[in-house]
């Protein structure tokens, strides 16, 4: 019997890594305008962590976490999200002592048992951030963006529409909530299964349940707008009047609520063209109380989330370009030897070099031509004894004498030159 990946956790093949590195050294690259640091916390927590942090009323709990115990009696849980697991770091190493503004972000996998489908499996990969020790409403408004320009580095602005809502405080939200509440037991007859128990227990979750019927059935249901007290609308305000001056395309979504519990006034998605009904590739907003859930100090904090297998998805092609020379030498164990010292002193001068030593001189150009070199330095008796090296250009198939002793400055000038020429 055949042993293949488990359903759901895919492996991701050379051809396709470019795209994935694309997107990770764009985000590097965006987030080190905006002043965040990288924190790489593990990808296995205590249960309890994602319990207190998440919520036990939401699916990911409910159903989707890896939850098992460990040969120490304990019950670990590989991790289904990350802003629990960076929240738990900072409190560990008590980072915000060092500093009150905490501006992180993080890369890897996440796990959940839900059904594979298009852009979603159970072996996930998410971009993360977060932004802890700033309340005011124009912090929100900068993470906002640069979650827009994050996607927009990816994907073009015009692909894109940000969707923004409140879901209010502590001190506001409960009369919204009665409110829903009200309005949902009007609908209890088409409510799915998980709908008529959340109505109860989180009714704010019933407003981004997927069903059809239950999408249908909160057409009309209040608006969490009508309910914010004075100080929420102000801060609302607040973070739209910044996403005007960052030029931030958005628009209002009083039905925009996130999957987990810990959310409080800012909320928003990323939305793009050529994912049908799951079309969102970002999400996040602001969690006040949740720092001081976990253990923590009370600080505030805002954050957002991109499932990077949803922006490969929307990517165009991207060629893996090798930058470098293949070195062909002839079968000879002289210039075998004479081969291998070149390539040591590409490597050390920074260049990629690769052979193919034992092959038929059409064997290692084809190989050359597979692997991408641009350029092909080739050895042989003649070169040997010369002092010389011939170097052939892949693209044009041009090739020049160049000397031995000048082989690195002549190279890098050379693949300075075919650069410019793709560019």
């Amino acid at each position: 019997m055949d042993i293949k990946a488990i359903r759901g956790m895919n492996d991701i093949l050379p051809r396709e890594a470019a795209r994935w590195r694309l997107v990770e050294d764009t985000a590097r690259r965006i987030f080190s305008l905006y002043g965040f640091s990288e924190l790489r916390p593990p990808v296995m927590e205590r249960t309890e962590l994602f319990l207190r942090g998440i919520g036990d009323d939401t699916d990911v709990v409910e159903k989707q976490m890896y939850t098992f115990t460990d040969k120490g009696g304990d019950s670990v849980t590989l991790r289904p999200e990350a802003t629990a697991c960076v929240l738990r770091s900072v409190i560990e190493h008590g980072l915000l002592n060092a500093d009150p503004v905490q501006k992180l972000y993080s890369i890897g996998p996440m796990f959940r048992y839900e059904r594979p489908q298009k852009g979603r499996y159970r072996q996930f990969h998410q971009i993360n951030a977060e932004r802890l020790g700033e309340d005011g409403p124009f912090a929100d408004a900068e993470t906002l963006a640069l979650a827009y320009d994050l996607a927009s580095a990816v994907l073009g602005r015009d692909a894109l529409l940000m969707e923004v809502n409140s879901l209010g405080c502590k001190a506001c939200r409960p009369g919204f909530k009665g409110a829903l509440e009200e309005f949902l037991a009007s609908k209890q007859d088409v409510l799915c299964g998980d709908c008529m128990r959340r109505m109860h227990t989180n009714p704010l979750r019933v407003l981004d349940c997927k069903v059809e019927s239950c999408r249908q059935a909160v057409q009309g249901a209040p608006s969490m707008e009508a309910y914010l007290c004075d100080a929420c609308r102000g801060h609302f305000d607040g973070v739209l009047k910044g996403l005007h001056v960052f030029g931030v395309r958005f628009e209002r979504n009083p039905r925009l609520v996130r999957g987990l519990d810990y959310y409080t006034r800012t909320t928003f998605e990323i939305t793009a063209v050529g994912l049908g009904s799951q079309n969102a590739v970002a999400g996040g907003g602001r969690y006040d109380d949740l720092l001081s859930i976990l253990g923590g100090p009370p600080v505030g904090g805002i954050g957002f989330a991109f499932g990077m297998e949803r922006l490969i998805m929307l990517m165009g092609e991207v060629q893996d370009r090798v930058s470098g020379c293949f070195v062909v030498a002839q079968a000879d164990p002289a210039v075998e030897l004479a081969a291998l010292g070149l390539i040591a002193e590409l490597r050390a001068a920074g260049i990629p070099a690769e052979a193919a030593f034992g092959r038929s001189f059409k064997a290692q150009m084809r190989r050359a031509d597979r692997a991408g070199y641009p350029l092909c330095a080739i050895i042989g008796e003649e070169e040997l004894a010369s002092g010389t090296l011939t170097v052939r250009d892949m693209q044009s198939a041009s090739q020049a004498k160049i000397t031995r002793s000048g082989v690195i400055q002549e190279i890098t000038s050379m693949l300075a030159e075919n650069k410019g020429e793709r560019a």
